[in-house]
């Protein structure tokens, strides 16, 4: 009797994440900072233009978010929720940055690289590609051309970020876990079993990335209120990590080198744009604040959701400050990306 074939999204996040392990290695053998994400997006990014085809089940990716989320919410501690009362000066100088991405990213890839004001605005969202790519689709845009460029800068920031951190001084060789006992198997087993209803209900009304933001409430309650204290184990961290970082690289599945040789120059322009910006409303945030320019440099940093809240946890940043500002991003760009589209319609 034969065994039935497992199905092909099985099978391709099981050659995802092997070649993303091969990455990692290839990361630690070389030394790169965080190399359990850095090594893994670009092998998989690589495997990916070749050809393979790349992607993580939507069953692993929650796990992978949800021990992620774990992990980041047990850093949280009591001088993390002194320093939120002064949080919504950074807020106010994020909806400042996504304004200014948006205007200056649009007029830069309108004049340079050919693209009319509407497709310019939609690659140049900093954040929300889905719901990007929904309205490129539905707009009659160029959605392959929009899809390249923002996954270049997806890419790129994920790549760029822990060098920059690294130029101003950051240890880059810490744990990706805090310091402290690791929990009990049945503390886990209950923790987990919490987070995943409080990812439910997250994503029942809409909130980004729930299957991690849900966790990271979970964990960092229960560890602000002492009554689960505990990391979890590197053996179940790590793997997340990795599987997080061939997530990165699978955008790159499908795409033609055609269309990432014409949406490559475009993606890295915005990047270096974004990086600017953010330096440049980071520094009075890291004056007022008192904290480290490179720890408001990873909160504003455009980047993936998931991807930057894990890159804080790594650099030691406070997760819920991190965690914070992504969020906003996000809502603002909810408010102000439909408004700014509206206008840019031909008229």
């Amino acid at each position: 009797m034969k065994l039935p074939r497992p199905p092909s999204d099985i099978l391709t996040s099981v050659l995802t994440v092997f070649i993303g392990v091969l990455g990692a290695g290839f990361g630690w053998l070389l030394n790169a900072p965080i190399y359990m994400l850095l090594g893994p997006a670009v092998l998989v990014s690589l495997a990916g233009l070749a050809g393979a085809r790349m992607g993580i089940a939507l069953s692993l990716r929650n796990v992978c978010f949800v021990v992620i989320g774990l992990s980041v919410g047990a850093g949280f501690d009591h001088n993390a929720v002194d320093a939120m009362l002064r949080w919504p000066l950074a807020f106010v100088v994020m909806a400042v940055l996504v304004w200014a991405m948006l205007v200056l990213s649009r007029w830069l890839l309108s004049r340079f690289f050919g693209f009319d004001r509407r497709a310019a605005l939609l690659a140049s969202a900093p954040g929300h590609l889905s719901f990007v790519l929904a309205m490129a689709a539905e707009g009659g845009d160029n959605v392959a051309r929009i899809s390249t460029t923002q996954s270049v800068r997806l890419l790129s920031l994920t790549l760029v970020v822990p060098f920059v951190a690294l130029a101003m001084g950051v240890d880059l060789g810490g744990t990706i876990v805090p310091d402290g006992a690791v929990m009990g198997a049945i503390t886990l087993a209950v923790m987990a079993g919490l987070s995943v209803g409080a990812g439910l209900l997250l994503g029942r009304i809409r909130v980004p990335a729930p299957m991690l933001i849900g966790p990271m409430l979970v964990s960092s309650l229960t560890h602000v209120t002492d009554i689960a204290p505990g990391v979890l184990p590197m053996w179940l961290v790590m793997p997340a990590y990795i599987v997080l970082g061939a997530m990165i690289g699978t955008r790159f599945s499908g795409v033609r080198l055609d269309d990432l040789t014409k949406g490559l120059a475009a993606g890295l322009s915005v990047t270096c744009l974004a990086v600017g910006l953010a330096m440049v409303g980071a520094i009075p945030v890291a004056l007022a604040l008192g904290m480290p320019l490179a720890h408001i440099l990873v909160a504003f940093a455009p980047g993936g959701f998931e991807t930057m809240i894990a890159m804080g946890s790594v650099l030691g940043i406070s997760p819920g400050f991190v965690a914070a500002c992504h969020m906003m991003r996000l809502f603002i760009l909810s408010a102000v990306l439909p408004l700014m589209l509206a206008r840019s319609a031909p008229r």
